[in-house]
Formats: C-alpha cells, structure tokens, sequence
C-alpha cells in the first residue's frame, strides 16, 4: 500500500478512484493531481514508482486542504455559524436538517430515533 498524507491507499486500484480514499479528494480532484503530478490514471497503484509517489505527495501537499485540516475548517465553519446565530447555525445546534428539507415525517436521520408522545387519559366519570 502507498501511504499518502497519512491514509493507506489501496495497491489495487487504478490512480484515479485510489486517491478518492483520501478525504477531501473526489474524482475530479484525483484526476487534476494525476495529470498535473504527469502520472498515467489508468495505471494501478503497484506500478507507481517513488517517484511518481513524491510527485503526488507534493501536489497534495502544496495545492489540496485534505484529511485533519479538512475537517477542522468543516468544523470550525459549523461553529462560525452557530456563534453569530444564522439560520444554518441554529439548525445545526438543535440538530435539524439545514436545506429547507420537510421534517414532518422523515428527517429521521438527522432527528434521531423517535420520542413517542403519549396522549392524556380522559377522565372517567
């Protein structure tokens, strides 16, 4: 396996779908790399050299946001949003979809599971 910006990727893929295990590269992203770095897509990860590798290595590292500090400036975004208290942020702090999706019946995912309410018993006369 080659190990690139801190992820194991798999030997036997070809280049292009290998490099989308790193989070924060896509296809598109993984193609550009490949191209830019002078590496063939279509060949798989075995048949790189280290030369190849510290190519990839390098254009990752000089023109790509990737992994842990991906994450972090996902994270740190949220976090904007819920201090100045947006409509997103509110949304993301009380844990309801954000994009205008209907929540009456589904959003189960982002709700959680269900809290059953019980209705009042009715007075016996």
């Amino acid at each position: 396996m080659a190990r690139i910006v801190g992820v194991d990727i798999p030997k036997n893929k070809r280049g292009e779908i290998s490099l989308t295990y790193i989070y924060g590269i896509g296809r598109n992203a993984a193609q550009k790399i490949l191209e830019t770095a002078g590496v063939d897509k279509n060949i798989k990860v075995t048949e790189w050299n280290d030369d190849q590798i510290a190519a990839i290595r390098q254009e990752i590292g000089a023109n790509y946001k990737v992994e842990g500090e991906l994450r972090s400036e996902i994270q740190m975004n949220i976090k904007r949003l819920m201090d100045i208290g947006s409509y997103r942020g509110i949304r993301h702090r009380i844990g309801m979809p954000l994009r205008g999706q209907s929540t009456k019946n589904n959003a189960r995912t982002r709700k959680g599971k269900r809290k059953t309410v019980a209705n009042k018993k009715k007075a016996i006369k």
